[in-house]
């Protein structure tokens, strides 16, 4: 494996590196928008600058852009990534993870430790499943998805590119999650949930339109 690169510098950047020092994969630098964060030092692991700072790490490094949490901002480190022509990495998913051979992990997309995913399983690039969820049958995630920690998401349930599933949620079977919507932590999901909306609450329900 390459050395990689994460995007971002914050606490999920922080875990990522974890992430990667489990299982035995080299992280060099990390890269940060904000000019004063150049040249510090996070977790003994340097901030490199913004993408064209590492111009001369082109074709010796792997990109990491499931740094940050935020499904936008994951995109759009995507798309700065591919302008610059950098390489992305693989998907890195923690030894403990529980998953069968019939599942799909797409690029760049990380899967945490205590992670259970079972039977047919789809799930898109730039995506985060993070710790202790699990995933039933026949579920397809998106792109640029966030799951956070301890969510249970039963079979056949549909979830859209850049959802962001908010910690302890659960989501009843054949749910369908639009398109860059939000679930509260802690949400029983037992119907659908539209495109660019917010729901919350047990069962959730809609509490506004996002933009």
């Amino acid at each position: 494996m390459r050395p990689v690169v994460i995007w971002g510098c914050g606490g999920h950047a922080r875990e990522v590196n974890f992430l990667c020092e489990q299982i035995g994969q080299d992280v060099i630098g990390f890269l940060d928008e904000r000019f004063q964060m150049k040249g510090a030092i996070v977790d003994d692991v340097p901030v490199l600058g913004d993408i064209d700072d590492i111009k001369d790490l082109l074709g010796k490094v792997d990109i990491i852009c499931t740094g940050v949490g935020d499904p936008a901002l994951r995109r759009r480190f995507f798309q700065k990534t591919r302008k610059a022509g950098f390489d992305l990495a693989e998907a890195l998913i923690h030894p403990s993870v529980s998953i069968s051979k019939s599942t799909h992990i797409g690029k760049n997309s990380i899967v945490c430790e205590g992670v259970v995913l079972t039977v047919n399983i789809k799930i898109g690039e730039f995506v985060i499943i993070n710790r202790s969820t699990t995933i039933g049958h026949d579920t397809i995630i998106g792109d640029y998805v966030t799951v956070s920690p301890g969510v249970n998401i039963s079979g056949n349930v549909k979830i859209g590119d850049g959802a962001y599933i908010g910690t302890g949620t659960s989501i009843r079977e054949k749910v369908k999650i639009g398109d860059w919507s939000v679930v509260g932590g802690g949400a029983f999901v037992k119907d659908d949930v539209p495109e660019k909306t917010l729901y919350a609450g047990v069962p959730a329900i809609l509490k506004k339109l996002l933009p």
